[in-house]
């Protein structure tokens, strides 16, 4: 569903009450902004995880995993 949201002169802009309740956004949650070459995502820090670890995986060919990450970045320091 599509909403229309105005932005003020300061650039905030607000989320309607069903769309904020829906994601979750109660008390001013934090979203991140994502700039694309189609305009601006938006999502809320759980959908930024689920999507990096949606990314790992197609380029891996396995679930991502902190440990993993982890364990790779040691390796390729070196130490």
């Amino acid at each position: 569903m599509a909403y229309t949201v105005s932005m003020s002169q300061s650039g905030r802009i607000n989320l309607p009450a069903p769309l904020r309740k829906k994601l979750g956004l109660t008390g001013g949650g934090a979203l991140l902004v994502d700039e694309t070459e189609n305009g601006l995502v938006l999502r809320t820090v759980a959908q930024s995880i689920i999507h990096a670890q949606t990314l790992a995986q197609k380029y891996t060919g396995k679930e991502a995993s902190v440990d993993d990450f982890l364990a790779n970045r040691l390796k390729d320091s070196g130490e």
